[in-house]
């Protein structure tokens, strides 16, 4: 998967729109982009288990090293390997940014931290990658809270989407994860099982 490939053509090609921009492309487009992409074409197994660990890639914005080492992890752990896998996931802090409603696209979200917007536990981090436990807890610095994404952050325009495993105060812009996610919970488009069996094959 090509990382620079424009947002709105990786979300056609993949079948799920990555960005809030890219929902109009998809419906007004609903298939791959190219001159064979309204034809009906025969899959293998092969590349449905590959365009779903793109999916998954994409959706958090990984680098195929970084999700390989998330996958073996998995493997390691006791329970079930696809579900461990994203819960493993969706406990980064730039995933949790996004979900808690502080960033409108994990693009974004990664970029804040990045940019070193972030606090965990009242530590500065700047590692996207960077997983928190149950309890721990974060939020934007206080000299980033003037900024126009935090502003609007604040009011809790974002307030819908957050899921039962956090606990968002948006007025002061602070969050914390209360539990480990559960997989019915997380609102990732992915069968996980299919993302296990391309890295088993």
């Amino acid at each position: 998967m090509n990382r620079s490939r424009p947002k709105a053509k990786l979300s056609r090609a993949l079948g799920i729109a990555l960005t809030p921009k890219c929902v109009k492309y998809l419906e007004n487009r609903p298939y791959p982009p190219g001159q064979h992409g309204r034809g009906r074409r025969q899959e293998s197994d092969y590349k449905l288990r590959l365009r779903e660990k793109q999916r998954l890639r994409a959706q958090y914005n990984l680098r195929e090293a970084q999700l390989a080492g998330a996958f073996a992890r998995a493997a390691r752990t006791s329970g079930k390997t696809g579900e461990v896998l994203l819960a493993d996931l969706e406990t980064r802090l730039d995933a949790l940014v996004l979900r808690a409603g502080f960033a409108r696209t994990i693009y974004q979200a990664r970029q804040f931290v990045v940019h070193r917007h972030i606090l965990v536990n009242g530590r500065r981090v700047d590692r996207p990658s960077h997983r928190l436990r149950p309890g721990d807890f974060f939020t934007v610095a206080d000299r980033s809270r003037a900024m126009e994404p935090f502003r609007i952050a604040a009011t809790g325009v974002h307030a819908d989407r957050v899921p039962p495993y956090l606990e968002v105060e948006h007025g002061l812009l602070t969050a914390r994860l209360v539990r480990r996610p559960e997989r019915d919970e997380i609102p990732v488009i992915c069968d996980e099982q299919l993302v296990v069996e391309y890295y088993s094959r």
